[in-house]
C-alpha cells in the first residue's frame, strides 16, 4: 500500500482521517482560526492547512460530505475535485452553499472527504474515423433511460 505524504503549513491542520474501518474516503477538516460565513449562492476556499503528495499513478477525489449537502445544501462546485499526484501547494476545498440560509463553517469542522484512486493513461492517436456503434452520436438521454 502506498503512503499519502502530509506536510502540515498551519498549526490548525488535521490529517485527513478514515472514520471506520470500511469508509473509502478520508475527512478533510478547515484549517481556519475563526468561524467563516458562507452566504446562500456563495464560493469559498476553505483551506485544509497541508500540502501532500499524492503517489505517482494516483489521484486524490475531493468530494462533498453527505450529511452537509443533504441537510444544508452545502457541497462542492466541482465535485469531484482532482488533485494530481505532482501538485504540492497547500489543499484548498471551494464550498458552495444551495441552502436557502447562511452556513457557518467553524474550525476543525469536517467539510469534504478525500479518496485516493488509481489513473490510467492512455495514448492519443489522431484517426480519420470512429467504429460505428449502435448509440452512434445519441447524447443526454438517447438510451431511453
Amino acid at each position: 500500500m502506498p503512503n499519502l505524504l502530509i506536510k502540515r503549513l498551519t498549526e490548525h491542520a488535521r490529517l485527513p482521517a478514515y472514520q471506520t474501518a470500511g469508509a473509502a474516503g478520508m475527512d478533510l477538516h478547515a484549517a481556519i482560526e475563526s468561524a467563516v460565513e458562507l452566504e446562500p449562492g456563495s464560493i469559498v476556499p476553505i483551506p485544509l492547512g497541508f500540502a501532500m503528495a499524492v503517489p505517482h499513478g494516483f489521484e486524490a477525489q475531493v468530494r462533498p460530505r453527505s450529511g452537509l449537502a443533504s441537510r444544508h445544501g452545502v457541497t462542492l462546485p466541482n465535485a469531484p475535485g482532482t488533485i494530481d499526484s505532482d501538485y504540492r501547494g497547500e489543499v484548498l476545498v471551494p464550498l458552495i452553499n444551495h441552502g436557502a440560509e447562511v452556513f457557518v463553517i467553524e474550525p476543525g469542522m469536517r467539510i469534504a472527504q478525500m479518496v485516493i484512486a488509481p489513473v490510467s493513461r492512455v495514448g492519443i492517436e489522431d484517426v480519420e474515423e470512429l467504429d460505428a456503434t449502435d448509440r452512434g452520436a445519441g447524447g443526454f438521454g438517447s438510451t431511453g433511460r
